[in-house]
């Protein structure tokens, strides 16, 4: 089953695709381009794409996805239609129908935001709670919540720029973990800055050039609003209240 999803920037798509692995129920929000864009992905580095997305697999398969993580990528890439090389894709335990989608812009720049989001099991405050291993048993892991942002453009962003998308991201989603009070799923008493397995794609575009995205610009600050709004309402969405 696909859903198309209106992304609301030209040339590109967006879909929510419902599939499976061994058995195993899948989802995976998919973004297509009709020209390849450059891409700086927490997960592949920068590399030259022609479609970006966040996989959802259930638990059930965690075992076996980090076990063959190379396979598995893979072995979705083919199922979804797609080569590995051509894509840049994020992985998560949340559900990917609780997407949250958030665009804006100023005169012909337009930033989206697309944010997945779950904060109940592995929020934490960088730096302070100690790192530990996912993996509890041979086979078996915790279950690992995770924020994903996929942040698009049609702005050309340099180099400079999307390195520090990531700096600008990261400091508008701790912005939402305290505004909402996300404490810390290792030390209560404490707030939380993230979670420990959050990640980022940066997806340039074909338009205006952009060579840095810090808070004095307006690039920077629409960048940062419509990712904290995002990342809060995903929270909301993915979490019982």
């Amino acid at each position: 089953m696909k859903r198309n999803v209106d992304i609301g920037l030209e040339g590109v798509r967006g879909a929510i695709i419902h599939h499976a692995f061994n058995g195993h129920p899948l989802k995976t929000f998919l973004v297509t381009f009709e020209t390849k864009r450059k891409v700086l992905s927490t997960q592949d580095g920068f590399k030259e794409v022609k479609f970006v997305g966040n996989n959802h697999a259930p638990q059930e398969l965690w075992g076996y996805v980090h076990k063959h993580f190379d396979e598995y990528r893979l072995r979705l890439c083919h199922d979804l239609g797609i080569t590995l090389e051509d894509t840049a894709m994020l992985f998560t335990g949340a559900d990917v129908d609780n997407i949250c989608i958030v665009c804006d812009g100023y005169r012909d720049v337009r930033f989206c935001a697309c944010i997945t989001a779950g904060v109940r099991t592995n929020a934490q405050r960088i730096g302070v709670d100690k790192a530990s291993s996912v993996e509890i048993d041979e086979g078996k892991f915790e279950n690992i919540d995770t924020v994903n942002v996929i942040l698009l453009t049609n702005a050309h962003l340099s180099g400079g720029a999307m390195a520090r998308s990531l700096i600008t991201i990261t400091e508008a989603k701790t912005i939402a973990f305290q505004d909402l009070d996300i404490r810390s799923s290792y030390n209560p008493a404490i707030q939380a800055t993230g979670t420990g397995t959050d990640s980022i794609i940066v997806v340039g575009g074909l338009g205006p050039k952009i060579t840095f995205v810090g808070g004095h610009t307006l690039a920077g600050e629409t960048m940062a609003r419509i990712v904290t709004h995002g990342v809060k309402e995903a929270i909301l969405k993915s979490e019982p209240s």
